[in-house]
């Protein structure tokens, strides 16, 4: 299915039957292979379209996308955007890169240098804590006794820390959060979410749709029809299930369950419809994901999932960061008339200084042409099978990075549109 694109005013909910199957620097280049082209991303473009209210990473782990995420909102600010950049990963990587500590659920504001002032931006970074989220919610919306009566629940201390799916509710949570304050008193008008590294990193999507089943199953209905219906429902037949329940679960643990149920119903059903709006959100045109991949098939098959996923879903799809792609040093001398002249060194006996070191130089960069060539046959793959998907590629580093200068570095590559278009 072909993705939507960035900018599209779709708003439908899909059917949930099933997911999709799965500068100085330089230049990484066009793409070359099949003929296949994709449009370059114009990440610059991007960031400075104040329509432009959220951009979500998502990818497979180990490709850079926390990077990616952190180099976007840091460019995003220098080019006089406010912004916050919101991490779904427990990682330390993003605190760390931007020379912080740590981060924890409130936005913390990063020392970006003079350049972020000199532009009129902003960057401040958060960590999802997922449990805070829901005591923040639990408080928020029910009266001083209630909040004390759930939160001091067993059932509820269980569910808020380590339940499965509370995390990606919360992050729908805090995300809408976010950008309500945003909206309301200007505090940043771009919101970058860096989302897990696994295909899980898209589950947040489904959360409405999984509160709407908890909260309408039927078990929920069996737990809360003893405090909420009156004196006649407690009939034998419900005394009986009652009774089993009880055997199975154990009469405090079932009573922890009900009262957290009955506690919390209302604040459930106020995080469903405030969840229904967060993914409305995602849907709109203010919105767009950017996929994040290397140049290896493991990595581009995950890509096409989450191309394919975000489709499914019509969610705006502004296209895929391909990072450390090897960078052509030298266009001129390919990977064949590399491995020539290291065999014309090989047969010439005269002793020329250097010859050694010539020799080695070349089986380098034979190697690493090789490994060029590969990259842009797997780029072109992938365009050739999404050709709607706008990309731009990002040549790999001498070292990691872990500082915000390393990080405007990347910004700055992000932003060289000619990286990724087709020659």
């Amino acid at each position: 299915m072909t993705p939507a694109g960035h900018g599209s005013d779709r708003r439908r909910r899909p059917a949930r039957s099933g997911h999709p199957p799965p500068h100085s620097s330089p230049r990484v280049g066009p793409l070359a292979g099949s003929g296949r082209e994709a449009p370059p991303l114009d990440v610059d473009a991007l960031l400075d379209d104040r329509s432009t209210q959220i951009v979500v990473c998502c990818g497979s782990g180990g490709v850079g996308k926390t990077t990616t995420a952190a180099a976007l909102a840091l460019r995003a600010a220098e080019r006089g955007r406010s912004v916050v950049v919101l991490t779904i990963d427990p990682a330390r990587r993003l605190a760390q890169s931007l020379g912080l500590d740590a981060l924890d659920n409130t936005p913390h504001t990063v020392d970006t240098g003079p350049a972020v002032k000199a532009a009129g931006g902003r960057l401040d970074a958060m960590m999802l804590d997922m449990k805070r989220t829901f005591d923040e919610v639990v408080v928020a919306h029910s009266s001083p006794d209630k909040a004390r009566q759930i939160l001091a629940n067993p059932f509820y201390v269980a569910l808020s820390s380590s339940f499965s799916g509370t995390q990606e509710y919360m992050a729908m949570e805090k995300l809408g959060q976010l950008h309500a304050r945003g909206q309301r008193d200007g505090s940043w008008d771009l919101i970058v979410v860096d989302t897990p590294p696994s295909r899980s990193a898209l589950d947040f999507l489904d959360a409405p749709e999984h509160l709407s089943s908890l909260l309408d199953g039927r078990f929920v209905k069996l737990l809360l029809a003893p405090a909420r219906g009156p004196a006649r429902l407690l009939s034998v037949g419900l005394n009986v299930v009652t009774g089993a329940l009880t055997k199975v679960l154990g009469g405090q643990l079932l009573r922890d369950v009900q009262t957290f149920v009955a506690a919390l119903d209302t604040v459930f059903g106020g995080f469903r419809q405030r969840a229904e709006r967060t993914y409305a959100l995602l849907q709109a045109s203010q919105t767009a994901f950017v996929v994040v991949a290397t140049p290896e098939p493991d990595a581009l098959r995950e890509a096409a999932y989450f191309v394919e996923r975000l489709g499914h879903d019509a969610m705006p799809v502004a296209g895929l960061v391909l990072n450390r792609m090897v960078a052509d040093l030298v266009p001129l001398l390919s990977a064949d008339r590399a491995r020539q002249a290291v065999d014309t060194l090989a047969d010439n006996t005269d002793d020329v200084p250097g010859r050694a070191a010539t020799r080695g130089l070349l089986v380098l960069h034979a190697a690493r042409a090789d490994a060029r060539s590969r990259h842009l046959r797997l780029q072109d793959r992938f365009a050739a099978a999404h050709p709607g998907v706008a990309t731009v590629g990002v040549p790999a580093l001498a070292g990691d990075v872990h500082d915000v200068a390393g990080l405007r570095t990347i910004g700055e590559l992000l932003g060289d549109v000619s990286a990724g278009r087709p020659g």
